[in-house]
């Protein structure tokens, strides 16, 4: 029987806290010479969603850090000169090009996959392959139709060929046109020097439990696994080898283990007060979330209109380090409507009017109307402070 090795560092809750802000790319000044690329890169991989609000998801996560970037800049970093690729990690992410070889432990479980949800007729998939060859990348309407004429998920067989391909690793999605995405040849999309499944499954995983671990700077099992949807099995079979150390953090009352980097030197600086994303992998889990910042939240988006607390999209408001509230926005023309604000106290008020006026410049609109707030009393001094 092992002994499990002395923790590396004994953490207060406020140090943690400040680890995680800075290793999700919060705290210090951002690169802004590597811009949206250098923020994906830094986080190991952006989520996906169909939701626009102000704006989707996957345009939420740079602007958070590094203000208001061009959103045509944004898709333009993301989706040009092959630097990234879109495939299942903790959901639909966009993935640095580089990471390519790190999921051939999923791409080798998809193949061996021993039954599909959807059926395929003899020769549909070679047909895909065949025509993406042919004429290029292709949209799943332009390989045949996305769909039938049934509901929503009764998808074509081009469709469902082309998903399979894409999940097998032939294909790989290189961009979103008008949502839908584009399919092209792997052989062709990823780097002669990527494009192999040479890495075994735990290289693979102790790769990515590693990745995972320096972008969240700390973490708990369930953390560090979830971040790409890695089981705690496979977790536990690499993490040894994964260069993480072990720390205790103060009431947290689970094991965790820490980035050595992180521990290396105080996460020192300020950030940018702004409202976050629902899917921002600061925040996306939901008790990581309640145990470092004191504040649950929860995508009320799936939950029926009539038992929705803070609203359809509500977005966390970041500033001084800490969630202080949320807002459920939505666009009437050229003005942003906070449709539900909730704020934690009266303090709150100025950081949220600031990241208001800053998200309705960004995303085009030139006013700003309150409809209504969980406490009643702060609508008129939220108003006054964003006049």
């Amino acid at each position: 029987m092992t002994t499990a090795p002395p923790p590396a560092a004994e953490l207060s809750a406020d140090e943690a806290r400040r680890i995680a802000l800075r290793a999700q790319g919060f705290l210090g000044a951002p690169d802004r010479r590597a811009g949206v690329r250098g923020v994906l890169r830094h986080l190991g991989q952006v989520q996906l969603d169909t939701i626009s609000v102000l704006a989707r998801s996957h345009e939420l996560i740079p602007y958070a850090r590094l203000g208001a970037v061009g959103r045509t800049t944004v898709e333009e970093a993301y989706w040009t000169e092959g630097h990234a690729f879109e495939y299942w990690s903790h959901a639909a992410c966009i993935l640095p090009i580089e990471e390519w070889p790190l999921f051939a432990f999923r791409r080798r479980a998809y193949r061996d996959r021993p039954q599909w949800h959807h059926e395929l007729s003899d020769g549909a998939y070679d047909a895909v392959i065949k025509q993406l060859r042919a004429e290029g990348p292709q949209t799943a309407t332009e390989l045949g139709g996305a769909k039938n004429k049934g509901e929503w998920w009764d998808w074509s067989e081009s469709k469902i060929a082309v998903e399979r391909a894409l999940m097998y690793g032939e294909v790989v999605c290189t961009e979103r046109r008008g949502w839908k995405r584009v399919y092209d040849l792997a052989e062709r999309a990823i780097p002669d020097a990527l494009l192999h499944d040479d890495l075994d499954d735990t290289e693979c995983l102790r790769r990515l439990v590693r990745q995972a671990g320096e972008a969240l700077g700390v973490g708990t099992r369930a953390d560090i696994a979830d971040y790409h949807r890695i089981k705690g099995e496979a977790f536990d079979a690499v993490v040894e080898a994964s260069g993480l150390v072990p720390v205790v953090v103060e009431g947290w009352g689970k094991p965790a283990w820490a980035d050595p980097a992180a521990l290396a030197t105080q996460p020192r600086g300020r950030h940018r007060t702004t409202l976050l994303s629902p899917f921002d992998s600061l925040i996306w889990e939901r008790p990581r979330t309640e145990r470092i910042f004191g504040f649950t939240h929860r995508l009320e988006a799936y939950v029926p209109k009539q038992k929705r607390v803070h609203g359809y999209f509500a977005m966390p408001l970041l500033a001084g380090g800490k969630l202080l509230g949320r807002v459920d926005p939505a666009r009437e023309g050229r003005t942003l409507v906070a449709r539900q604000v909730s704020l934690d106290s009266p303090r709150a008020v100025a950081p949220m009017a600031q990241a208001l006026r800053e998200a309705a410049e960004w995303v085009g609109c030139d006013a700003v109307r309150i409809e209504r707030a969980g406490r009643p009393e702060l609508i008129a001094p939220l108003t006054a402070a964003l006049t």
